[in-house]
């Protein structure tokens, strides 16, 4: 299930998983699928395949058209941005743009291309390329302007060149143009200043692409249904997906895996890896279960219950990482009853979050109090926080005239690894009591 986030006042439940892989040690030997799993230690840089389980295919392998982990893990692997993220942090720092300085005013941003840069099919990075990937995006027309399926375009940038008011896109746009001063200079022009602007464009929905191959395996073309899922005709994002990452595309057959090659061109430190395979493996229980017999060799998205039975394991090991996700309900606002704030007010304090962090995520998390984590710059220690009181929820939809239960549909997706919810209004059988 796909979510039309534009519609959406988010309600933040809880934040920050504190575990992010499993990975697995040991000499090299071959796995269950006959492939060589890379090691530990100073064997890991002779190379090896690592086989690594995603909870599901990615969508499509082209950074503008996606929003979910699966396909956003594959695309870091292939393209590169022109602001990368100091690693461990949120701080911006040099990726294919090797500097930047904006104007008095904050709108006009130059942009020095890193030189010696190629990507995947031979073709040079320059400020030619850089900037026919922006004016793509901001061209985007049809479908593509589809809220769903360009989701972090709309965020960042709003609207695009043509406006559709069918299409729910925002009318006005921060992207204004590009130009290409000279080989190693790209000139971004934007409406107003924006605060976000450079560390936004670390996103991997503003990844640099081959513009040879988006016209050639013809990017743009594809249709997105009803719930914002754009599907490719074209080629570009599923056999063809050049960029200039450390690892190149190399097959992928939907269902079974998607195999990546080290791309020994690289501009920067080449990948230890000879290969990586990305299978998909829905199941929890089942990825587990492919750790513990070296099927595949990591995986990500642990069960907090399945996080001791690890560490169990001197085979295995458990890595840990900064707390960074944030999982929330959302509410479609344009709907009864959760269109009266009375109602979205009562919802807040009847959800027991701290209920959550300490059964759902076995204590691996904290309760949020805003959209985002505190390593992410804007947040803030003086955020409204409801506290959980059932009582005090009840009360507040009864002196709003509700008859208790209000039932609400409840939505919830199955089949993603970004574990988000929201609430439509309305009433159905799976309805439970606001």
């Amino acid at each position: 299930m796909r979510i039309k986030w534009h519609r959406l006042l988010m309600l933040l439940v809880v934040a920050m998983l504190a575990f992010a892989a499993v990975g697995c040690g040991g000499d090299d030997e071959e796995g269950t699928d006959g492939t060589t799993a890379a090691t530990t230690g100073e064997e890991a840089a002779s190379g090896g395949t690592l086989v690594f389980a995603g909870a599901s295919d990615p969508v499509v392998l082209d950074g503008a058209l996606v929003s979910d982990g699966e396909s956003i893990r594959v695309i870091t692997q292939i393209f590169e941005t022109l602001v990368a993220l100091k690693p461990g942090t949120t701080e911006p720092v040099a990726g294919l743009a090797e500097s930047w300085e904006a104007n008095d005013d904050g709108t006009v941003w130059t942009f020095q291309i890193r030189e010696g840069v190629t990507f995947h099919d031979g073709e040079t990075l320059d400020a030619e390329a850089v900037c026919f990937n922006f004016d793509r995006w901001y061209n985007f027309e049809g479908p593509l302007q589809n809220p769903g399926a360009t989701y972090y375009w709309q965020v960042v940038f709003g609207g695009f060149a043509t406006y559709s008011k069918d299409s729910g896109a925002p009318e006005e746009s921060l992207y204004k143009s590009c130009e290409a001063t000279d080989a190693s200079t790209a000139v971004l022009t934007l409406t107003k200043p924006s605060a976000t602007f450079i560390p936004a464009l670390s996103q991997q929905a503003f990844s640099i692409a081959s513009p040879k191959a988006l016209t050639e395996f013809k990017a743009d073309e594809g249709t997105v249904d009803e719930d914002g899922v754009f599907s490719a005709t074209g080629t570009f994002g599923t056999e063809h997906p050049i960029g200039t990452g450390p690892f190149k595309f190399e097959s992928w057959t939907r269902n079974d895996r998607l195999v990546l090659a080290r791309n020994d061109d690289y501009w920067g430190d080449k990948a230890k890896l000879d290969k990586l395979i990305i299978r998909p493996i829905s199941d929890n229980a089942a990825r587990l279960q492919a750790l513990q017999t070296g099927e595949i060799q990591g995986y990500d998205l642990v069960e907090p219950q399945d996080i001791a039975t690890l560490e169990g394991d001197d085979t295995l090991q458990v890595i840990d990482r900064p707390a960074f996700n944030v999982a929330y309900v959302g509410f479609n606002i344009a709907k009864k009853p959760t269109d009266d704030i009375k109602v979205r007010e009562a919802i807040a304090y009847g959800l027991d979050r701290q209920a959550v962090v300490d059964n759902f995520y076995s204590g691996r998390a904290v309760v949020a109090t805003q959209f985002m984590p505190p390593e992410v710059i804007g947040w803030a220690d003086d955020v409204q926080a409801y506290e959980y009181d059932p009582e005090k929820a009840k009360q507040i939809l009864t002196d709003a005239g509700y008859t208790l239960p209000v039932p609400i549909e409840f939505w919830y997706p199955t089949d993603v690894s970004a574990r988000t919810c929201r609430i439509r209004s309305g009433t159905s059988r799976r309805s439970p009591p606001a």
